[in-house]
C-alpha cells in the first residue's frame, strides 16, 4: 500500500511539473508568466525532475517494477 502511494505520488508530481515547466523540455503548455511565478518554488527540485523525465527508459524497465 505505501508503495503504491509513493508511486502515484511520484506520477502525480511529473504531472504538475510537466505542466508547470513543460518547456524546459520542449513541451510548452503554459504560458511562462505563470511559469517564472512558480520557479522561486520549485528551484531545488527542478534538476531531478529534469534528469528524471529525460532519462531514456526501456519497455523492460516498467515490467520489472510491476512484478
Amino acid at each position: 500500500m505505501d508503495l503504491e502511494m509513493k508511486k502515484e505520488k511520484g506520477h502525480l508530481d511529473n504531472l504538475f511539473m510537466l505542466v508547470i515547466f513543460g518547456d524546459l523540455i520542449g513541451l510548452p503548455l503554459l504560458p511562462p508568466y505563470y511559469s517564472l511565478r512558480l520557479l522561486p518554488h520549485i528551484i531545488p527540485s527542478l534538476e531531478t525532475w529534469k534528469r528524471r523525465v529525460l532519462r531514456e527508459k526501456d519497455l523492460t524497465d516498467f515490467v520489472a517494477h510491476d512484478l
